[in-house]
């Protein structure tokens, strides 16, 4: 009898082990995007996710998980379980300028999370209602030195990466954009597009319509040099050196997830993002494929954070409570 129990524990215990060593993934993994679905967002997560998926050999199962400005998702994803199966998108917005922000968070995305990879930039383009006299970014600090405290800026919200361009601007240009927050971009354009407002930066799905139409002009990109997004827009760095506002989007995982399962998810990003009919789709969204590795994704989430800090800083800006 005990020779049988021991066998028995034996095979048990070998089963188990055989079982923890299956090959990763062994079941469909989640992603938690903490914004709602459709908008570019989105649509990057699930470019991504069926490219690396297949990739895998698992699917990628896409959570929507919106509200208070990312961190509801976010807080979701940091306390998941670290085995690989849950991993979290990550934007400029919530991994580097809610800290710098000060913003009440239930964890940190230093300690908190580990970065698996650098997917996107999405350049903004600096727009004005063509009603104004200016075609570049000199003629526009111009206006605004000719009439300080008239020139009015949109934005999602205070403390977003929009809105810190402005602010960016104000401060190197050594002038004063007026800003005007508001609940989310789409409003913010709408009111451009009427002239409520003369100037805003923007990601290129929420006004590329506009400008093919006439009713908005790009006279900048944010990018330090110029980009595919915007052919043959020059970059605002040109006039104020140094100039970089826009966003970015990457995947991170809990922390103390397995360094091999960290790897693994990251070789099949960067494979994603290296494919010629991926790169397209994104770039037809307004989004340039950026990879990288984990390590540098670290340090860009470490150097914005640090960034921004300085801006808001200098600006005096306060967090909006979350929404």
């Amino acid at each position: 009898m005990n020779l049988r129990y021991a066998v028995a524990s034996l095979l048990a215990a070998g089963a188990a082990f055989a079982h923890a060593q299956a090959p990763y993934p062994a079941r469909p993994v989640r992603m938690i995007v903490p914004y709602p679905p459709a908008g570019s967002t989105d649509f990057v997560a699930r470019v991504v996710a069926q490219k690396v998926g297949e990739a895998l050999g698992q699917q990628i199962l896409i959570d929507n998980r919106p509200g208070a400005g990312t961190l509801v998702g976010l807080t979701l994803g940091a306390r998941s379980a670290p085995d690989g199966y849950t991993i979290t998108f990550g934007t400029s917005g919530g991994l580097a300028v809610q800290p710098a922000l000060g913003a009440k968070m239930a964890f940190d995305p230093a300690r908190d999370f580990v970065p698996v990879g650098l997917m996107v930039y999405v350049p903004y383009l600096l727009v004005v209602h063509p009603s104004l006299p200016v075609r570049n970014v000199k003629e526009l600090v111009a206006l605004a030195r000719a009439h300080p405290g008239r020139l009015n800026f949109a934005s999602p919200g205070t403390g977003t990466p929009n809105h810190l361009g402005v602010e960016l601007l104000n401060i190197m240009a050594a002038v004063k954009f007026v800003h005007v927050p508001y609940k989310g971009g789409a409003l913010a354009v709408t009111d451009l597009v009427s002239g409520e407002v003369q100037v805003l930066f923007s990601g290129t799905p929420q006004v590329s319509a506009f400008v093919r139409s006439g009713r908005l002009r790009v006279i900048a990109v944010g990018t330090q040099k110029p980009t595919r997004v915007a052919p043959g827009v020059p970059p605002v760095a040109d006039t104020y050196p140094g100039f970089d506002c826009n966003t970015w989007f990457g995947l991170v995982a809990p922390a103390a997830t397995p360094a091999a399962i960290v790897t693994r998810l990251g070789t099949e990003l960067n494979r994603a993002l290296a494919d010629p009919a991926v790169v397209q789709r994104l770039l037809d969204q307004g989004v340039e494929a950026t990879p990288g590795s984990p390590e540098a994704f670290r340090e860009l989430i470490a150097s914005e954070t640090a960034r921004w800090r300085k801006v808001i800083q200098t600006a005096g800006i306060a967090a909006e409570a979350p929404r």
